[in-house]
């Protein structure tokens, strides 16, 4: 899954380092934190990072909805007693989990996702497809690292998904100008449309719009890393420098990316019916929440969730609620 255009070929930017130190260490509800507890009790020595990202994070609370968590791991082999969970983690990451905790009569879910801190760097630096630089370019928040060298891998991860996020996206745009909103909701469109995802086509521009000041930030940090890329104009907006050759290599990549991105994801629901409990009930909240298109869970889905998932995905592609 690595990307031979994506070696690292440039020094992060220290502002980019410290503001991503700054904008994950925000603080978050304390419901969050009794999920992180049980995801330490059960990964115990081998956790080295929880991170929170998604919904509930843009959200500020969990409420009814299901927190997600990566949960990044020493190795494998200390994470899982299993050996097939080893394997599968090793194969095709993440491993993907749901968990439920209580405080008092409160109730929280999530769903975590699994990684070693190696192939957490790898994902956000070096991986040709976008699944983990596009989701760690967008807020998160780190709320346990073992210590501060784990810490800081972390951080600088988090800036180099930043970093591969615009030098991807950006000789792609449609206009040389644009202000940081417009970057943003092309790279977000290019990384969704890379993957099977129940959104709405404009969830792109409204996750931009809703961070845009965060976005901006991201962009003049990054901005030192993207020399041959991107130049900053005098009323503020950006001159992308990719010429034609660069624009049509990209766009090949990201046609590339999405063919892969659809086999991936069928691999990964398809893993994630072994290792997620009620997995299919989750799908089909997640699919009417985002898209308000019901999926009936009937009696020979739950048997046979691996088969019938497929016939349901197909379905939902040709209606276009799945893209």
């Amino acid at each position: 899954m690595a990307d031979s255009s994506s070696i690292v070929d440039y020094k992060l930017p220290d502002d980019l380092v410290s503001g991503m130190a700054l904008l994950s260490s925000k603080a978050v509800s304390m419901d969050f934190l009794v999920l992180v507890e049980a995801i330490k009790t059960r990964f115990g020595l081998s956790l080295d990072a929880v991170l929170l990202y998604g919904s509930c994070l843009r959200a500020h609370e969990i409420g009814e909805g299901v927190a997600d968590f990566y949960v990044v791991v020493d190795s494998y082999t200390n994470a899982y007693p299993e050996r097939y969970l080893r394997y599968l983690n090793a194969w095709l990451p993440p491993n993907v989990f749901y968990l439920e905790a209580s405080r008092g009569e409160q109730k929280f879910r999530a769903k975590y996702a699994v990684v070693t801190t190696a192939d957490f760097e790898r994902g956000t630096r070096q991986w040709f497809h976008p699944y983990l630089w596009a989701r760690f370019a967008q807020p998160t928040r780190l709320l346990y690292a073992r210590d501060e060298v784990v810490r800081e891998r972390i951080h600088d991860a988090l800036a180099h998904a930043v970093v591969t996020f615009l030098r991807s996206s950006l000789p792609t745009l449609e206009s040389s100008v644009a202000n940081s909103e417009a970057i943003w909701t092309h790279g977000l469109t290019q990384t969704y449309a890379a993957e099977l995802r129940p959104e709405r086509a404009a969830r792109a521009r409204q996750l931009a719009e809703l961070n845009q000041d965060e976005y901006a930030q991201l962009t003049a940090w990054a901005l030192p890393a993207l020399t041959a890329t991107l130049e900053t104009l005098p009323d503020g907006n950006y001159r992308c420098l990719a010429d034609g050759t660069a624009r049509q290599c990209s766009l090949r990549r990201w046609r590339l990316r999405r063919w892969q991105g659809k086999v991936l994801s069928v691999l990964r629901l398809t893993k994630a019916a072994f290792t997620f409990h009620d997995s299919i009930s989750y799908a089909a909240w997640k699919i009417e929440r985002h898209t308000g298109v019901r999926v009936e869970v009937t009696p020979m889905l739950r048997r046979h969730p691996v088969l019938w998932g497929f016939k349901v995905s197909w379905q939902l592609l040709r209606r276009g609620v799945m893209r």
